[in-house]
């Protein structure tokens, strides 16, 4: 452990910082988990219900016929799949 304030931190350790995550952004919203989870939310497309399947972002990346075949694409793609109402 590094007692004299004086000295640079140890190469290897890793700066903490701490934040309200109450306070985010709408942009740093957007940005958490943005690899990792899909929201999908039901859709009505032509007249038949379905379901979109959103990036964190919003970006749309597919559509489905069910949600069971949405989460399922989700899954597949390594990412976690998050319902919006």
């Amino acid at each position: 452990m590094n007692t004299n304030a004086n000295q640079p931190a140890n190469e290897n350790s890793q700066a903490r910082v701490a934040f309200d995550i109450r306070h985010l952004t709408v942009d740093q919203l957007a940005q958490l988990g943005l690899q990792q989870l899909a929201y999908i939310r039901p859709i009505i497309v032509n007249g038949e219900k379905g379901f979109a399947i959103h990036a964190a972002d919003g970006t749309p990346m597919a559509i489905a016929g069910d949600r069971d075949v949405a989460v399922a694409a989700v899954l597949q793609h390594e990412m976690v799949p998050a319902s919006v109402h």
